[in-house]
């Protein structure tokens, strides 16, 4: 079990920290926590928000109190074994990587020295594992992308980014659900409606799933109901 710290959060709420940074270890930690803590804490639970390596447990102020909680919590987690415990299924995405629908591409292939075939390659090539759900409905923090194609956000963010974008910002990935403005370098174009808030599930992927992504030509992502 990895060791963490609680501290206070809101008038009814706790935020759990484990030690170490984003992993696959810590995130696996914090999923299977997740799980404990809706089962321990249920009479008094309102929500239960994970993210990278962190939860946020916010509870009923009129049925108990952090004192409480907090003992609640350490003696759920002390019983806790993640050690073989998997999360998560295994969701492959579409993509139709080009320079028509991913408009920095050519650039990011210039700036490693690499051909735009090896971008898309070295994109399509790990197991992400979804870390987070954030900054939009449905916007899925992935990692870790190939160290060879990690490049900074835009320094000038776009006003507009399409629905679908599949992007990358340091060593994360994602697809954009929506059109918005955003600063991340976009390779291409997923086909897939990534948050619907009327489906259930309402996103292809949540947290601890794993992703590959696997590139389509024009014509699928047009079958699949892609625009360009």
């Amino acid at each position: 079990m990895l060791d963490y710290s609680i501290q206070i959060a809101g008038e009814n709420s706790l935020i759990l920290y484990p030690p170490q940074q984003m992993s696959a270890e810590v995130n696996q930690w914090v999923l299977a926590a997740c799980q404990q803590i809706e089962q321990a804490l249920a009479d008094v639970l309102l929500d239960v928000t994970p993210s990278y390596a962190s939860i946020l447990v916010s509870y009923n102020p009129l049925q108990t109190d952090h004192f409480s909680v907090k003992t609640r919590l350490k003696k759920a987690l002390a019983e806790q074994n993640t050690e073989h415990q998997q999360i998560g299924k295994l969701v492959e995405l579409p993509v139709y990587y080009s320079e028509e629908s991913g408009p920095d591409l050519a650039r990011l292939a210039k700036l490693h020295q690499l051909s735009i075939e090896q971008v898309i390659a070295l994109h399509q090539a790990p197991l992400y594992r979804v870390y987070a759900i954030g900054f939009a409905p449905g916007f899925a923090y992935m990692g870790e992308v190939d160290e060879r194609l990690a490049t900074p956000r835009l320094e000038s963010p776009r006003a507009k980014v399409p629905k679908g974008a599949v992007a990358i910002a340091d060593r994360q990935t994602a697809v954009y659900p929506a059109e918005s403005p955003g600063g991340w370098n976009l390779l291409g174009l997923c086909p897939l409606t990534f948050f619907d808030p009327s489906a259930e599930p309402s996103m292809p992927v949540a947290v601890g799933d794993q992703v590959r992504f696997k590139a389509i030509d024009k014509a699928e992502f047009l079958r699949l109901g892609g625009v360009v």
